[in-house]
C-alpha cells in the first residue's frame, strides 16, 4: 500500500469498544480500535501500513466481489458464485464447465474470464472540500447534484493524469458531506484456473441460499495477468502472471468455535444511516415489487430452457443473480417486519425532534428537517411504480438496452468528455462497448420477446397521466408489432452491432431500426426521469448533511459511513446463534452433512467420488481433530453485506482460514441494522477448499503454489 495521501478524518472519529463487533470500518479507522484486546495477535501495522506493504495489499475487488492473492504468480481465491459468469460463458453443452467443473494442469490451459477486472486499492484522500466547493446557493437542487458529479469527474481526470496507468474514483461517504478519492490499480487480463462442479460449488442451490447450516464449496481460483512490461494490459498470449505486493498465507489448520477472526473486503451498499421514510418505502413498495418481478422472470427462463441445455446456459447467470436478490429481499422484508425497524426509527426520530425543539438555535437550524425528508419520500411514493418500471424498462430487453445505449452514445460522444455520462467517457467507453457486445453471447430471442412484452404491458397499466409507452399498441396488435420489431432488427447480429458502436454519431444517420426508433422515442422520458432523480438527490443530500450534524449534537457521538464498495474491515468470532426458541446452531459444519443432505437430485447431488471419500473417511491432513471430520462451512458474527462475497476470513495471526460467501437468512437485514443476536455470516472453511482441490480435483499443483504441504 503506497503512502496514504490523507487520513479520512472527516468520516469518522473514535469508536467505543462496546460496538467493536458491529461495523464495516474504513481502513483509515483500524488504528482507532483496540484490536489486541479483541483478540488480534498480529501488529495492526502488519494489517494496514500506510507507509509500506501490509495485509491489505493482498486484497482485491474482482468485478464486484472480493478476492485474495494466494501465490506470487497472481493466483486469486474467490467464490464460485463470483466466478460463475466466467464459468458459464466458457461452457457449452459439450464442455459444460458449470456441471463438470474446470481444472487446469498448466497456465496455458487457463480460460480468459471475459469482462472481469481486478482492482487493487493503492491510496486515498479526503476531497470533500474540493467537491463541495462548486456548490452555490443560487443552484437548483438538480444543478447542485450535477455540479458535484461534474467536479468528481474532474478530480478523477486530474488524478489519473497525476498517476498514469492507475484508475481513480471519488466515493461519497456521507451524502452531501464527505467525499474520498481512491487510487486503484486495475488488472484487465483475468483467467479461470479452477472451479469445482456445480454440485459442489453450488451444493444446495437456491434451497440452501441464505440459510444455515451450509455445506457449499463456494470457491474458485482465478489468475491475474499483466503485459510483459508488468503493466495492466488486455488479454494476450504474451502476458505474464501478475506479481502481487503481498501474498496471503493459507492456514490449513483452520479455526475453532469462538476463535477471533476478521475480514477485509469490498462490501457493497448498506443503509443504516437512512430514515424511517426510506425503510418504509423499501419494505412496502420497492422490495415487494422486485420480488414479484424477479420470481416471474425466473419462471419464464426456467420454462424456456428446461429441455435444451444450450438455451439454459444462456439464462443461468442471469437467473442466479435474480434468485439471489429475490431471496435476499424476501429475507429483508421478513426481517424488517419482525424487528419493526421503521417503527424503531420513527421513535428515534421523535426523540431527536424533541431534542431539536428544546433549543431555539437548534430549532431554527434543524426544526423542519425530518418533516421535509418525509415530504420528499411521500412525493416519491406516489409515482414509485412508474419509477420502478422506468428503471427496469430498458434493461429488461437486450435489444432495447443495446439500442438505447447506442442512441445515447450518439448524443453523449458529441459532448466534451467531462460533460458526458460516466459510461460514455473516454476512460469507460471501451468497457461499456465490451459489456454490451458480450451480452449478445447469452441472448435468446424468445425470452427477450416475453420480457419486452411484459414491460410494455406494465407501462400501459400505469395511471393515464404517468404512462410513457412510445407507440401505445392496443392489446390486439401488441404481439404482431413485437414480432415485426424483432424480425426487422439487426441488433442481434454481433458484427452489425459492433460496427454501429464503432461510431454511433455517424452510423445512426444511416440506420433506423425499430428498437433504435423506440430508444429515440423514450430518450426524453429517461432524460426527464434523471432530472427528477438529480433534483431529489440534491434536496436529500442537503437535508442528510444537516441530519448528520443534528444526530452528532444529540448523541455526542459520530457514525460510520454506510458501506459503498470501498475497502472495509470487520472483526468478530466464530460463533453460533439461536434463530428461534430452543434451537442452537453450532458454527461449524462437516462433510458428513453433505452425505445427510444428498438426495441424488439437483441441488443435492454431489459427485459420487465425494460421497466415496466421505464414506471412507479419506480426510488426509484436513480433518479437524475435535470434530473428527473435514469442516465445510463456518458461521461468525462479523458485519458483512453484498460485495463481501469472496472476502478472505483471517485468524488472529492474519492467516487465511476461509472465504466469505453468504449470510444467514435472519441476517439479510444487515443492510439496515446489525445485531449480535441474529447477524451471522457464512464462509467456506479453507480445509474444505483444500480437501476438494487435493482429494477430489487432484490439483496438487495448486496446493504447492499456495505453499500448503
Amino acid at each position: 500500500m503506497k503512502k496514504i495521501l490523507s487520513i479520512l478524518i472527516s468520516c469518522t472519529m473514535l469508536f467505543s469498544a462496546a460496538i467493536a463487533d458491529e461495523g464495516m470500518y474504513p481502513i483509515s479507522e483500524i488504528h482507532k480500535l483496540d484490536l489486541k484486546a479483541a483478540g488480534l495477535e498480529m501488529h495492526v501495522q502488519d494489517l494496514y501500513n500506510p507507509d509500506g506493504i501490509s495485509l491489505i495489499d493482498g486484497i482485491v475487488n474482482i468485478s464486484g466481489c472480493t478476492g485474495s492473492f494466494v501465490s506470487s504468480d497472481g493466483l486469486i481465491i474467490t467464490n464460485h458464485h463470483c466466478a460463475y459468469r466466467a464459468i458459464n460463458n466458457a461452457s457449452t453443452a459439450s464442455h459444460d464447465y458449470l456441471q463438470e467443473g474446470f481444472i487446469t494442469h498448466n497456465k496455458s490451459e487457463e480460460i480468459p474470464a471475459k469482462g472481469y477486472v481486478v482492482r487493487i486499492t493503492e491510496s486515498y484522500k479526503d476531497v470533500s472540500g474540493d467537491v463541495l466547493s462548486v456548490v452555490k446557493k443560487s443552484m437548483t437542487n438538480a444543478q447542485r447534484t450535477q455540479a458535484i458529479d461534474k467536479k468528481m469527474k474532474a478530480i478523477v481526470a486530474k488524478a489519473e493524469k497525476l498517476y498514469p496507468g492507475k484508475r481513480a474514483a471519488v466515493s461519497e461517504m456521507f451524502p452531501g458531506k464527505t467525499y474520498v478519492l481512491f487510487i486503484y490499480t486495475n488488472l484487465r487480463d483475468i483467467r479461470l484456473v479452477y472451479a469445482p462442479p456445480r454440485s459442489i460449488g453450488n451444493f444446495g442451490g437456491d434451497v440452501d441460499n441464505w440459510m444455515w447450516p451450509r455445506h457449499t464449496g463456494d470457491f474458485s481460483f482465478m489468475r491475474a495477468y499483466v503485459g510483459p512490461d508488468g503493466k495492466s494490459a488486455a488479454y494476450s498470449e504474451d502476458n505474464i502472471p501478475y506479481t502481487p505486493k503481498r501474498v496471503l498465507k493459507v492456514q490449513p489448520k483452520g479455526v475453532s468455535e469462538e476463535d477471533f477472526v476478521f475480514i477485509l473486503g469490498y462490501p457493497g451498499r448498506t443503509y443504516r444511516n437512512q430514515t424511517s421514510h426510506y425503510i418504509d418505502s423499501q419494505e412496502k413498495i420497492r422490495m415487494p415489487w422486485i420480488v414479484d418481478y424477479y420470481q416471474w422472470q425466473i419462471k419464464v427462463m426456467e420454462e424456456i430452457g428446461k429441455d435444451d441445455r444450450n438455451i439454459a446456459l444462456k439464462h443461468l447467470s442471469r437467473m442466479k443473480g435474480l434468485a439471489n436478490t429475490e431471496k435476499n429481499y424476501r429475507g429483508k422484508i421478513l426481517g424488517l417486519g419482525r424487528l419493526k425497524l421503521a417503527d424503531q426509527r420513527r421513535s428515534e426520530e421523535a426523540d431527536l425532534q424533541k431534542f431539536i425543539d428544546a433549543d431555539s438555535e437548534r430549532k431554527e437550524k434543524y426544526g423542519n428537517l425530518l418533516k421535509e425528508i418525509g415530504e420528499i419520500y411521500a412525493e416519491q411514493n406516489n409515482t414509485a411504480e412508474r419509477s420502478l418500471i422506468l428503471g427496469y424498462f430498458r434493461r429488461s430487453s437486450t435489444m432495447l438496452n443495446i439500442a438505447s445505449t447506442i442512441y445515447e452514445a450518439s448524443i453523449e460522444l458529441s459532448k466534451k468528455d467531462i460533460d458526458r455520462k460516466s459510461a460514455y467517457m473516454d476512460r469507460n467507453w471501451r468497457r461499456t462497448r465490451q459489456r454490451l457486445i458480450m451480452g449478445l453471447d447469452n441472448y435468446y430471442e424468445k425470452t427477450d420477446k416475453i420480457l419486452f412484452k411484459d414491460m410494455l404491458t406494465k407501462s400501459e397499466s400505469l395511471p393515464a397521466d404517468q404512462r410513457f409507452n412510445p407507440h401505445n399498441p392496443n392489446p390486439g396488435s401488441m404481439d404482431n408489432k413485437i414480432e415485426k420489431m424483432y424480425a426487422q432488427s439487426k441488433l442481434a447480429d454481433k458484427n452489425f452491432t459492433t460496427q454501429l458502436l464503432d461510431d454511433p454519431v455517424q452510423n445512426l444517420k444511416d440506420y433506423n431500426g425499430p428498437f433504435i426508433n423506440m430508444a429515440k422515442a423514450l430518450y426524453g422520458t429517461f432524460k426527464a426521469q434523471k432530472e427528477i432523480r438529480d433534483e431529489v438527490k440534491g434536496r436529500l443530500d442537503k437535508l442528510f448533511a444537516l441530519l448528520l450534524d443534528a444526530k452528532r449534537e444529540y448523541k455526542g457521538d459520530t457514525f460510520l459511513p454506510d458501506a459503498n464498495g470501498t475497502l472495509r474491515f470487520t472483526y468478530g468470532r466464530i460463533r453460533g446463534y439461536s434463530p428461534k426458541d430452543a434451537v442452537y446452531m453450532s458454527p461449524l459444519t462437516t462433510v458428513e452433512g453433505v452425505l445427510q443432505k444428498t438426495t441424488g437430485k439437483e441441488p443435492f447431488d454431489p459427485p459420487q467420488k465425494i460421497l466415496d471419500l466421505i464414506k471412507n473417511k479419506d480426510y488426509g491432513q484436513f480433518a479437524e481433530p475435535f470434530l473428527g471430520s473435514v469442516p465445510t462451512a463456518m458461521l461468525y458474527n462479523m458485519d458483512t453485506t453484498g460485495g463481501n462475497s469472496g472476502s478472505p476470513i483471517f485468524n488472529a495471526k492474519g492467516e487465511l482460514v476461509g472465504v466469505n460467501f453468504d449470510r444467514a437468512f435472519e441476517a439479510t437485514i444487515n443492510d439496515y441494522a446489525w445485531s449480535e443476536s441474529y447477524s451471522r455470516s457464512i464462509g467456506v472453511d479453507i480445509r474444505y477448499v483444500l480437501w476438494i482441490v487435493e482429494k477430489f480435483g487432484g490439483a496438487t499443483g495448486l496446493l504447492e503454489e499456495m505453499g500448503v504441504k
